[in-house]
């Protein structure tokens, strides 16, 4: 079905007018407003905790508005339930899909509203045709008739869009659709985007990705400390403006690597092979080093930071921290010696999302907090408070469930938790992902301070710029392999997507 666009004196597709939100104490909402037109890819962005999250799960009937207008269509609305928002058709696309593992992408498209024949048996005939003929018209090929068990972020995320068109959704919201994602994923889910704008549908992208947001969206609102600051049409701004209007200051150093000794070798690998994973992997970490391992998804960089840690064993090879061979697959015994992985999903593998930032912060050290066989309270929170504070966490209370807080804090609390084991190495993998654009900058800032205190840093990250900006070294991996190393000087955007795209012979 195809919507008219928003023409002159018609009723916006949907409008928040100086919408209010609290949590007790807590103000997470202050004067959200925002205004979706159809036919429209309006961008949403602001730093994190600036309430984005709080006004989409407002519209979505999650949270219900202290105060403030929300209308759709030109009408007032007040929704209750989630129900009550899907019904009235608004369809949220998060960052990591809720799907039913076990049942086909048709089941999942229709779960709750299955068609059926005249004597109630489900008519599965009738659902496979709608679901071919929606991947049909999103240009995308799936099958109707696969377990959605295994499939990629970007397939479940079209699932998820399918079914949101199969409800005749007029407004779609994509909150941070893109995070998990590849560049061609990235490209197929744009394709699919404009197609239901050209079809007349209203859409609200959120991202912290610039480049995103310039080469998709017509227009962009900037919140800022849960309040609304500016839209304006993208044609009619600049990265500079927007990020001056997020953070209230002008973020002039984005990456503000500061100079530091470089010290003798601490973490040396030799020959690391895992079979159909990576090949013989070996390189070097000096104190006060931060060396940047580059290339593209799927080339193999996380996997040879688990082997690294141990959370994953290899098959030949060995890692050797100041002078002594470490046990491979053995964690526990890497932290006792001084290496401490954050890692690439801070949710689901580095936090306990139910427990407070105390909980949190003090899990690698409570065998140092304990007093004969207790833990008490006390220690933990002052423990926890000195990382929080230097970290300047933002929470109402160390008690806080973790969960609750922005992407940024939460990334804050891994990193607190691991820097509390007092490393001498530390392996971070995508430190900024999901996170906007001053807490990175105070992301890059702490690991140049920790640099300057003589810890030796590996730094993973798909942020090319990230990478120049904030290694001494480069490593490139290709296909399980390494394929370069190129210091500061030498590594310029060509030569690292040289070595990343490039066959190993050429890049040798």
């Amino acid at each position: 079905m195809a919507f008219d666009a928003d023409t002159p004196g018609q009723p916006h597709a949907l409008e928040l007018r100086r919408v209010v939100k609290s949590f007790g104490p807590v103000v997470a909402l202050r004067s959200g407003s925002l205004t979706l037109d159809r036919g429209s890819i309006h961008a949403l962005i602001g730093e994190n905790g600036a309430g984005k999250s709080t006004l989409v799960k407002i519209i979505a009937g999650l949270y219900r508005r202290d105060a403030g207008e929300l209308l759709l269509a030109g009408e007032s609305v007040d929704f209750t339930s989630t129900a009550q928002s899907k019904a009235a058709g608004i369809a949220v696309i998060y960052q990591e899909p809720t799907l039913f593992p076990d049942l086909s992408v048709t089941e999942n498209i229709f779960m709750g509203r299955q068609p059926t024949h005249r004597f109630g048996r489900i008519d599965r005939k009738a659902m496979r045709t709608e679901a071919m003929e929606i991947f049909g018209r999103l240009g995308v090929a799936l099958d109707p008739d696969r377990v959605t068990e295994g499939l990629s972020i970007a397939d479940q995320q079209i699932i998820e869009i399918a079914k949101a068109i199969s409800l005749d959704a007029r407004v779609l919201i994509m909150d941070e659709p893109t995070a998990a994602l590849s560049g061609v994923e990235v490209e197929r889910l744009f394709a699919v985007a404009r197609s239901l704008r050209d079809e007349g549908r209203a859409l609200l992208f959120i991202s912290h990705r610039f480049d995103e947001v310039f080469a998709l969206c017509d227009t962009v609102t900037v919140m800022r400390d849960g309040s609304y600051v500016d839209t304006t049409p993208i044609a009619e701004t600049t990265v500079d403006d927007l990020v001056r209007q997020m953070v209230g200051r002008d973020v002039t150093e984005m990456f503000p690597k500061q100079p530091a000794a470089i010290g003798d070798v601490v973490l040396q690998v030799d020959g690391l092979t895992r079979t159909g994973v990576f090949r013989d992997i070996s390189f070097t970490l000096r104190r006060g080093e931060i060396v940047g391992l580059a290339g593209l998804v799927g080339a193999g960089r996380s996997e040879v930071a688990r082997a690294v840690f141990g959370v994953d064993t290899y098959e030949s090879g060995r890692v050797v921290l100041d002078g002594a061979v470490l046990r491979k697959g053995d964690p526990r015994a890497a932290t006792a010696r001084g290496i401490a992985l954050v890692p690439e999903d801070r949710r689901k593998q580095g936090l306990v999302l139910d427990d407070g930032v105390a909980r949190n912060v003090t899990l690698t050290i409570r065998s140092k907090l304990a007093r004969f066989g207790l833990i008490w309270n006390g220690l933990e929170n002052e423990a926890a408070r000195v990382w929080a504070s230097r970290l300047e966490v933002k929470t109402a209370a160390l008690d806080a469930a973790v969960g609750t807080l922005s992407g940024g804090n939460q990334q804050k609390v891994v990193l607190g938790k691991w820097l509390a084991t007092e490393p001498i190495v530390l392996i971070v993998d995508e430190p900024t992902r999901g996170i906007d654009v001053g807490t990175k900058a105070e992301v890059h800032r702490l690991l140049s301070e920790l640099a300057q205190q003589g810890i030796a840093i590996l730094m993973i990250s798909s942020e090319l710029p990230e990478v120049l900006g904030m290694a001494d070294r480069v490593l490139v991996m290709r296909e399980g392999r390494l394929t370069a190393e190129l210091p500061r000087a030498e590594a310029t955007p060509e030569a690292v997507m040289f070595a990343a795209t490039a066959p190993a012979e050429a890049a040798a």
